[in-house]
């Protein structure tokens, strides 16, 4: 693997770190729902999926 491809997926994982510290996570615990789903949960889930997504555009380029 690329250095520079190492070096992005090691900003992700820091980036990762430090969105799910509870400081951060805190700030979208209130009352309401996104599609019927509570804030906290979709928050959580929507970073998740962020990460995987950003994660495999990263490793995709790689193998080209």
């Amino acid at each position: 693997m690329k250095k520079r491809h190492e070096q992005k997926l090691v900003v992700l994982s820091i980036a990762l770190f430090l969105m799910f510290n509870i400081p951060f996570i805190l700030i979208f615990n209130f009352e309401g729902a996104v599609f019927g789903v509570p804030t906290l949960y979709f928050s959580i889930f929507s970073i998740w999926l962020f990460s995987i997504v950003v994660s495999y555009i990263v490793l995709k380029r790689h193998y080209e």
